[in-house]
């Protein structure tokens, strides 16, 4: 689970934003047999054939290891491996599959990143077959979940929901193998000492006994298994759930819950007993400016400030500290993120899928579907943002990379431009706010639909 910037779609188990008519038709339609897939038995995957070199590495992949040749790279990658206890053995039968893949790196390279409304993205992503699927599959495995909770403190729901969102229960793992990809990404020079780590965690796991290296199939970026767990992830936290004296995150159900609810509860810091997330509604009259992930208020003060349940009823009046959320300004859907929050945005900082994860994972514990949003809430244009944020960086404000994508950092700048210009300050950039910035006269205000 790579962490990427907000809100970048993770492959291969989220889709760009797509507006041509006969893709989204097509989409709904794959949605009806991925709901009939996801409650049957993985397909049995066929042994990965050994990768042949497909392209001579990139000259400058070598400009961080002293201009060594991808051979050399690979021959002191190995001695490592084997300093770190990995076996001869394990060595000699990953070789074959050690390979440069120039195309991988392109790939990586070449990533494009794609803005899209949480509503929109939440809509299909937690769509009803993807809840009502976790919901059975909480049932059939329901030994597996309750020994996870039991150990773990993690809800079968939030196991769930990550199952689901990272490969529609195992239906799309990836099928590329795994390790000409990481061991590629490991010598160029963009992420090199990560995939070697990942690399080297990848050869554990053979020298383990959990995988062959033919077996190691997943995305291109290296996850592995139903929970897409980097190589690293999967040597530290996978767990032997089925009791057959290895940690299958491809094939084996319980061990896919049992390795989750590990990673979310030790690596994560899950919170035993504590909420993740729930729908709030906030009167008109809110301080926006107090909504924001890094601010938590007791629910106490934030009933006092009018924040109620989605359906009205009022919050409880305690110092349980919650941050409201508004994943698309004052406009759309609100929610209290509570500290186990924290989990889904280290799992993928992406705002709108970990905002989606959760969502998704209330609804397979019961909560009501969302409340529609009263009027249509417009993102500004890719190239608007990119403008936006250029000129927040003239105003000084570090926005990360100029890319056209509403991440954290944009979204905390937009905010602090907000209250400069005494604007609702939600953190949404709208038409009003870049008029601002660009320096000419006062925009009219239009109703949320039209702007």
């Amino acid at each position: 689970m790579l962490p990427i910037p907000a809100p970048v779609i993770p492959m291969p188990c989220s889709i760009p934003t797509r507006t041509a008519g006969a893709i989204v038709l097509a989409l709904l339609a794959l949605a009806s047999v991925a709901s009939a897939q996801a409650l049957l038995p993985p397909p049995v995957r066929q042994p990965a054939a050994a990768p042949k070199l497909l392209t001579a590495p990139s000259p400058r992949a070598a400009s961080c290891h002293n201009g060594a040749s991808f051979d050399t790279f690979l021959a002191e990658l190995k001695q490592r491996a084997v300093n770190e206890g990995v076996s001869q053995r394990t060595i000699a039968a990953a070789s074959p599959y050690l390979t440069y893949d120039q195309g991988i790196v392109n790939r990586d390279r070449g990533q494009r990143v794609f803005g899209q409304i949480f509503t929109e993205f939440a809509g299909r992503m937690a769509a009803k077959y993807r809840m009502q699927n976790g919901q059975a599959l909480v049932k059939t495995y329901s030994a597996a979940f309750a020994r996870a909770e039991k150990e773990y403190g993690v809800p079968p729901a939030v196991i769930a929901a990550f199952w689901g969102l990272e490969s529609d229960f195992g239906a799309n793992m990836g099928n590329l193998p795994v390790l000409p990809s990481l061991v590629s990404l490991a010598y160029d020079c963009r992420r090199s000492d990560r995939f070697q780590d990942e690399t080297i965690a990848a050869l554990k796991i053979v020298d383990r006994g959990d995988l062959a290296p033919s077996e190691m199939v997943g995305s291109w970026a290296g996850e592995l298994g139903q929970t897409q767990f980097l190589p690293t992830h999967y040597f530290s936290y996978a767990v032997d759930y089925d009791g057959d004296g290895r940690r299958n995150l491809l094939r084996s159900a319980p061990d896919v819950i049992g390795s989750t609810a590990n990673y979310i509860a030790t690596g994560l810091k899950w919170r035993r007993g504590e909420p993740w997330l729930e729908e709030v509604q906030a009167p008109a009259n809110f301080p926006w400016d107090q909504a924001d992930l890094t601010i938590k208020l007791p629910r106490s003060r934030l009933a006092s400030l009018g924040v109620s349940y989605a359906d009205g009823r009022p919050l409880p009046n305690d110092d349980l500290p919650a941050s409201l959320l508004l994943p698309m300004g004052r406009m759309g859907p609100a929610f209290l993120a509570y500290a186990n929050f924290a989990a889904y945005t280290e799992w993928n900082n992406s705002l709108i899928y970990s905002t989606t994860a959760a969502y998704l994972a209330t609804r397979i514990a019961g909560a009501a579907p969302m409340r529609k949003p009263a009027a249509a809430v417009v993102q500004l244009p890719f190239n608007e943002i990119k403008q936006l944020q250029q000129l927040l960086v003239r105003a000084g404000f570090d926005v990360g990379k100029v890319d056209g994508v509403l991440g954290q950092q944009s979204r905390a700048a937009v905010k602090a431009m907000q209250v400069k210009y005494g604007l609702p300050a939600d953190s949404w950039p709208t038409a009003e706010l870049l008029v601002r910035m660009r320096g000419g006269p006062r925009a009219q205000l239009l109703p949320a639909h039209e702007q």
